[in-house]
């Protein structure tokens, strides 16, 4: 018998990559599965546009939106919650408009955000020159309340929760980390306490850059290369156990949808690519049962 060991390395793969929409986005972000109306929303950031995908019946809308905006994610009462360069705002069901926190900063926008198991949104800006220091990460309660977790972040990205929602995962991409905090779920006015922020996983120099994440129904973590050409996955205990490759360079973010949640859609950008754009660039990708996804909340304000 061998007593070679074990190979650690991860798996490298090239699974079947399908289009789900062909688009030129110049930044597409923030897929979200929306399981009330069965549809995946997404953003173009610099186009200033929320689009939706039906996989069911290939049904798509495009909502333009008066400021960049830098994600949308479904409301419990129906419509949208989007975070935009000057705050965030919410559609009714009905198509209109309202402010729920409105915050200008010259030369900032918001960027990724993500609901929390309690129904908060998470928030994150940055500097459109990406200064060090110049973005925050923030906490939106249903009831408009607004709390400034991270006060100096540069480019805030990739947010998400553990199946218990004990942990919560958290990517400033100049970094090349993404960090992990704990989560206390005793009462408290203000929602959970959030802290002891220490490394989960690093990306090494030449990989890219962490940028959008998601974890899946075992605990794993799957983020987003910017310049990496791929989509990582991490276990629970960070051990990176698979790679996927990806046909283009700037993949934006991931996020399990369909029906039983085990397709993991892509966002991609053709910002700052030219000319050398590969075709697909831009588009929303789909990776048919790659795994198993998480429900995600609906944000309760």
């Amino acid at each position: 018998m061998s007593t070679r060991p074990l190979s650690t390395r991860p798996l490298s793969t090239r699974p079947s990559l399908e289009i789900a929409v062909r688009a030129s986005a110049v930044l597409g972000e923030g897929p979200t599965w929306d399981a009330a109306a069965q549809r995946l929303i997404w953003v173009d950031i610099l186009s200033s546009r929320v689009h939706t995908y039906d996989p069911a019946t290939g049904r798509r809308t495009t909502l333009g939106t008066e400021q960049h905006v830098g994600a949308a994610k479904p409301r419990a009462g129906g419509g949208l919650v989007v975070n935009l360069r000057d705050g965030i705002g919410v559609y009714g069901a009905d198509g209109g408009f309202d402010w729920l926190l409105r915050e200008a900063v010259p030369g900032r926008r918001g960027n990724d955000a993500a609901v929390a198991p309690d129904g908060s949104l998470w928030a994150g800006t940055m500097r459109y020159d990406e200064g060090t220091g110049g973005g925050t990460l923030s906490r939106i309660g249903s009831d408009g309340s607004h709390t400034e977790f991270l006060p100096e972040v540069t480019v805030s990205n990739g947010i998400g929760w553990s199946p218990d929602g004990r942990l919560m995962y958290y990517i400033d991409t100049p970094t090349r980390r993404i960090d992990v905090f704990d989560v206390d779920g005793s009462y408290d006015p203000d929602g959970p306490v959030v802290s002891g922020r220490r490394p989960f996983a690093e990306v090494e120099e030449g990989a890219g850059f962490p940028d959008g994440l998601c974890v899946d129904a075992d605990g794993a973590v799957w983020v987003a290369l910017w310049d990496g050409a791929a989509i990582r996955r991490y276990t629970p205990d960070g051990t990176l156990d698979r790679v996927v490759e990806l046909p283009f360079p700037r993949p934006t973010a991931c996020a399990f949808g369909g029906a039983d949640l085990t397709d993991l859609y892509l966002t991609s950008a053709r910002v700052g690519l030219g000319a050398a754009a590969p075709p697909l660039a831009g588009s929303l990708l789909v990776i048919p049962g790659v795994g198993q996804g998480l429900a995600q909340p609906a944000f309760g304000g």
